[in-house]
């Protein structure tokens, strides 16, 4: 079902364009169709900050065909951030002092960059604490995507995460080793899930904290929940990545590399790129590095060559869980958004997924 633009953010102008269903609030209010209330959390820095609303609003829009979905993004004041990106947080997003007088059905909290490995000397630790204890108790369930993960995972669940020689980094094969759970029903028993990171919390630590894993691979466990099975709902991977967001951290770390901010030549994201594409990059960053430090002109970035052979191996599965995970919130939620449990669902065991037998 549609994406509802009620707050004039700018990202539903850029959906609709790109194909989108996209309706106003005056026209979603002429169609019999409940009302579904997403939270985003958007803690990624200011350069990803429009694209982060975008790949989620763009893969609740497209997962789902049982409700009118109502995003609601706010971030965190303890975040600094540039005057546009503050501009544009001012006038498009709530605080979560109005989150928490409306109460929503569902919460989806995004990755954040941060600064050292310590999660504790980070500026937002507390008040993510105070989001994520309000959302345990007014929440039917809440998504955690990447180093949100690994934040609830420490201050929820005492697992730390542990730093990797090298940055786990591309396109990694996955398989479902929980299949009878309900979030990954008639989903592919193996698909391709995006990852960057540089950090990681191992299979048994999950085990440990007594969640459960519902998909791992080579490189560890990608999708994770709760105890109760959907209260929190864990990633480390980036299902909601467009084709393109690789290449542009691609970007990114090479132009770093270039300016002498970090020390090692950005390797190609894994199982992404072709030779072809990896060879034409290679040309390009010895372009960038000698015009770089030759005080050169800087060469275009060959976006527009290499994106059309860049294969989307994930989106496909990432829209079929997105769409599991809001159809089970739309079954177990209330119209009245601060009772997140119905009457007679078991609060501890809500999918009915730990009873014996």
């Amino acid at each position: 079902m549609p994406l509802v633009n009620h707050n004039q953010l700018p990202s539903f102008e850029r959906l609709r364009q790109n194909g989108q269903t996209v309706l106003s609030e005056t026209a979603a209010r002429q169609q019999d169709i409940r009302e579904q209330h997403i939270g985003l959390l958007n803690m990624m820095p200011d350069a990803a900050l429009a694209a982060t609303e975008r790949q989620f609003f763009r893969l609740i829009g497209q997962s789902n065909s049982i409700a009118q979905f109502y995003i609601h993004p706010f971030t965190l004041p303890e975040l600094k951030r540039g005057t546009k990106a503050q501009a544009h947080i001012d006038r498009y997003y709530e605080s979560f002092e109005q989150i928490q007088e409306q109460g929503l059905d569902a919460l989806i909290i995004t990755g954040a960059n941060i600064v050292g490995p310590d999660l504790t000397c980070q500026p937002f630790r507390e008040p993510l604490i105070r989001v994520v204890d309000w959302a345990y108790d007014n929440v039917t369930s809440t998504l955690c995507s990447c180093l949100a993960t690994h934040a609830v995972l420490e201050f929820r669940y005492g697992q730390k995460r542990m730093p990797q020689p090298k940055k786990i980094w591309g396109i990694y094969p996955h398989r479902v080793v929980m299949p009878q759970h309900p979030l990954v029903i008639d989903i592919n028993s193996r698909f391709d899930v995006p990852h960057s990171r540089w950090n990681t919390i191992s299979a048994q630590q999950f085990r440990d904290a007594g969640l459960h894993i519902l998909v791992e691979s080579e490189i560890g466990v990608h999708l994770a929940t709760s105890p109760d099975g959907l209260r929190f709902v864990f990633f480390q991977g980036h299902q909601e990545y467009d084709t393109v967001s690789l290449l542009k951290e691609y970007k990114r770390d090479l132009q770093l590399y270039a300016e002498g901010q970090i020390d090692s030549y950005p390797p190609f994201p894994i199982n992404y790129l072709y030779p072809r594409e990896q060879a034409i990059l290679s040309e390009y960053g010895q372009l960038l590095l000698d015009r770089t430090r030759n005080g050169g002109k800087i060469p275009e970035f060959p976006e527009s060559i290499i994106v059309p052979h860049i294969d989307n191996t994930w989106h496909d599965t990432a829209e079929s869980v997105m769409g599991n995970w809001v159809g089970l919130i739309y079954q177990l939620t209330h119209t009245n958004r601060r009772k997140p449990f119905m009457d007679g669902v078991n609060p501890d065991d809500p999918l009915g997924i730990n009873q014996a037998g």
